[in-house]
């Protein structure tokens, strides 16, 4: 089982990118976006689950980011709009074959799976 990130780049303050995790050959139930910026922890920024009807967001994305799902395809976008250099840093996705509850939906143990992280840098 492999997760697939991909979409990152170079972009200017207030532009937009969509990053995309494409699933190997099944359609996981719970899925997250994580970031990690240049010499900090990471930071949980996502999560969508299966159906699409749970979706929770970290506060520093909330109205920017929006994340959905296309299970036909296996795949997790998260669209980003309005970006800033303090969204620059690689993103992961992650995710597991079950439902993660809310309250934990922003913890890394949570998920099972992991990407190999796409690069994105906000340029001021």
């Amino acid at each position: 089982v492999q997760l697939q990130a991909s979409g990152g780049g170079l972009v200017q303050a207030g532009g937009s990118l969509r990053l995309s995790c494409a699933a190997s050959g099944r359609t996981f139930y719970t899925v997250g976006w994580f970031r990690q910026a240049p010499g900090k922890e990471r930071e949980w920024v996502s999560t969508i689950i299966r159906s699409g009807s749970r979706i929770s967001y970290a506060d520093s994305v909330k109205g920017r980011f929006t994340i959905s799902r296309d299970n036909a395809k296996n795949t997790v976008y998260l669209q980003m709009s309005s970006l800033q250099p303090e969204d620059t840093a690689v993103y992961y996705c992650a995710a597991k074959n079950q439902q993660v509850i809310m309250s934990a939906m922003n913890r890394a143990e949570s998920y099972d799976y992991w990407g190999q992280g796409t690069e994105v840098t906000v340029s001021s």
